[in-house]
């Protein structure tokens, strides 16, 4: 293996415990709002839900973003119109899948900075669409 690829492979991980983390920390987060965590990392052929809530009667499908910094973009700039879609899509197929009829489908974001020193920032976006 060469350093590029170890480089590279090592990164994957970081970056894959990184997601890891802020979802966990999501999760806390929004229990503690008072939401039922109903689903983590729930896939199907069409993609991938970070996590799915109850809130009240809404059905919420959130994304989840963590950075270690803001230096290259804040988490909020990742969520193009087309992931935004995406979700929507995938909240009616989770819905379907688990014969769930709720009124309302939203979508929130969880932005999670972890910096190398202090606290993690969280911050919760309700209805991003």
């Amino acid at each position: 293996m060469t350093s590029t690829t170890t480089t590279g492979h090592n990164q994957a991980l970081h970056n894959q415990a990184l997601g890891a983390y802020g979802e966990q920390v999501a999760a806390r987060h929004l229990a503690e709002q008072g939401m039922a965590v109903l689903d983590r990392n729930w896939r199907c052929e069409e993609g991938e839900l970070d996590l799915v809530l109850r809130d009240g009667d809404a059905l919420v499908v959130c994304e989840v973003k963590t950075r270690t910094s803001i230096d290259h973009g804040s988490p909020h700039e990742a969520v193009t119109p087309e992931k935004l879609s995406r979700l929507v899509r995938l909240g009616v197929r989770w819905a379907e899948t688990h014969g769930a009829r709720p009124p309302e489908i939203r979508i929130d974001l969880v932005a999670v900075v972890r910096p190398l020193k202090g606290p993690s920032l969280v911050e919760h976006v309700r209805g991003m669409v």
